[in-house]
């Protein structure tokens, strides 16, 4: 850390140069003998996308700024928030601090919380910000987070993990057993040291296959913002054998979407041609793979068994996006074009052959306007098409 960055003056020209092209500031050079404009640079860059993403850090005086890949791997502070509330307990370890936006939620939540990170610079600066955001339950620890708890005569109510995904030989990975630490090797010492782990991983992996590959999984969380799925949390119990529980949670700007349900129910759709309404679930249920028990307990029935569209007849508070259907028709690019005038539409595609972009070259129709067009397959197993507009 260069604690000139710090100064003042420093500090003014940060803030007073977050919107300019970072080519050109870096090309004048530094104004200030003890910081370099490559320091400086990372200063702004990295303020800059913690506006947003991190609003607390940004609107603190003198927060000290990592290299942007810090903040890009870093969770928001939306995410973070949910994860204070999995954990209820009284202490908590993280062994991949990072930038420590997790332990600081955490600490609002838990009495007792421990950030361990490995890189000495990112150690320091997460305690350095830790004092100016007036937090006092969190002990930083510089090191191996493994190495902490192998050293440590202290077990906890849960341990944290966030794998790394850069490796030195494949660069950005996404598979458990490319990421560090790889856990399932670990586990049992793990339960030796806590009684719950919770794990995060990339959005991208297969919710199945991590289950097999972690032990004693109790609940899997699949987190969506303004839905995009962000993050899956994998919490683990010690000798956890009991059906797991699936929540998916979707943050948008007005509300927040919640659907839950048990992996293993046994379950199955009810199906119809399409009625008055038609829903698309949110991109954390499109995760979850939890289907089926869409149609059993928000009372909507399935248009296809591949499709992922759900139908009825009166407008329902569900999940995902919701429109009135005004037309319903076999898929014939003729009949389209004469219901759209406007040449402009939303096109969707759900089990369909064809993809949106041979769709708007067949039909001529453009991006936008208030209609939405679906193109699926009906019970019937035929080509359909329907024509929507926003409720």
């Amino acid at each position: 850390m260069n604690f000139d960055i710090l100064n003042n003056d420093v500090q003014q020209f940060i803030a007073d140069n977050l919107k300019v092209d970072i080519t050109k500031l870096i090309l004048k050079g530094s104004p200030f003998d003890s910081v370099l404009i490559q320091d400086l640079a990372h200063q702004v860059v990295s303020k800059d996308k913690c506006e947003k993403k991190l609003p607390s850090w940004f609107a603190t005086e003198k927060i000290y700024y990592p290299p942007k890949i810090n903040i890009e791997q870093t969770s928001s502070e939306v995410t973070a928030k949910y994860k204070s509330e999995i954990i209820k307990r009284d202490s908590i370890i993280d062994i991949t601090g990072g930038f420590g936006v997790d332990c600081y939620y955490f600490s609002k939540k838990i009495k007792q919380v421990i950030h361990c990170e490995i890189n000495e610079d990112l150690s320091k600066i997460v305690s350095h910000n830790y004092q100016k955001l007036k937090v006092n339950n969190i002990d930083t620890f510089t090191g191996n987070g493994f190495d902490y708890l192998k050293s440590t005569k202290q077990t906890f109510d849960c341990i944290y993990i966030d794998p790394s995904r850069r490796n030195d030989i494949k660069g950005k990975v996404f598979l458990l057993k490319d990421c560090l630490p790889y856990i399932p090797p670990k586990i049992n010492f793990y339960f030796s040291r806590a009684k719950y782990i919770l794990v995060k991983v990339s959005p991208i992996l297969d919710i199945s296959n991590t289950i097999n590959d972690l032990q004693n999984v109790k609940e899997v969380h699949i987190v969506a913002v303004n839905n995009e799925v962000k993050e899956l949390l994998f919490l683990l119990e010690k000798d956890f054998e009991s059906n797991i529980l699936i929540k998916t949670i979707n943050f948008k700007k007005s509300i927040t979407e919640k659907f839950n349900f048990l992996l293993k129910e046994e379950v199955i759709s009810n199906y119809s041609e399409p009625l008055s309404y038609l829903y698309e679930p949110n991109a954390a249920i499109l995760k979850s793979g939890g289907f089926h028990q869409v149609t059993n307990k928000l009372n909507v029935l399935k248009l296809h068994q591949h499709s992922h569209l759900y139908t009825s007849d009166t407008l329902i508070n569900f999940p995902g996006r919701k429109f009135k259907v005004e037309a319903i028709l076999p898929y014939d690019k003729k009949q389209i074009k004469k219901l759209i005038p406007s040449k402009k539409a939303n096109f969707t595609t759900r089990n369909f052959p064809k993809n949106v972009a041979q769709l708007r070259k067949e039909t001529k129709i453009k991006e936008g306007g208030s209609i939405y067009v679906f193109f699926t397959k009906n019970i019937k197993n035929e080509l359909t098409v329907l024509i929507c507009k926003k409720t």
